[in-house]
C-alpha cells in the first residue's frame, strides 16, 4: 500500500469521527508488520476526558487482529479543512509502543505537503520498559 493510499484512508475514516464537541476531525490510517491496513477516528464524549484519539483506535484494531508492530501511520485532522495534526504526547506514547526505528510516521502541514518522522524524532529521550 502506498502512502497515497493510506493518506486516502486516513481521509475517509476521518469523516466518520464523533467530534460534535470540538467539530475537529480526526484519521488515523496504519499499516502493521504483515502489511493490513487498520484505521481509528476520534471519538468524542460529553464526559471529558473520555473520549479517544484516532491514532488510540486504528492502534486497538490492529492489536484485535493480531498485528505487533506498526510500519506507517499517516494522521490527518482539521474541521472545515485540513490542518496540521501530529499526535498528542499520549499517542506519541502509544505509537512508541508498536513502533522501532524504521516506523514512519506521517502528516500533513497546513499546506497540505507531507511530513514524515521516526518516533524518535517526535518523542526524543522517551520512557522505554
Amino acid at each position: 500500500m502506498t502512502d497515497d493510499e493510506l493518506l486516502q484512508a486516513a481521509l475517509k475514516v476521518r469523516d466518520q469521527a464523533h467530534c460534535p464537541y470540538s467539530n475537529f476531525r480526526v484519521g488515523a490510517a496504519l499499516l502493521d508488520d504483515t502489511g493490513a491496513l487498520h484505521v481509528g477516528c476520534n471519538v468524542e464524549n460529553a464526559a471529558y476526558p473520555q473520549g479517544h484519539c484516532a491514532e488510540a483506535g486504528a492502534i486497538g484494531s490492529m492489536v484485535a487482529a493480531g498485528g505487533q508492530r506498526i510500519t506507517t501511520i499517516v494522521i490527518v485532522g482539521g474541521g472545515d479543512s485540513l490542518r496540521s495534526c501530529p499526535p498528542c504526547g499520549g499517542c506519541r506514547q502509544r505509537i512508541l509502543e508498536f513502533a522501532d526505528s524504521d516506523t514512519r510516521i506521517i502528516f500533513q502541514d497546513d499546506a497540505g505537503a507531507s511530513m514524515i518522522f521516526s518516533i524518535d524524532q517526535l518523542l526524543p529521550t522517551s520512557f522505554r520498559l
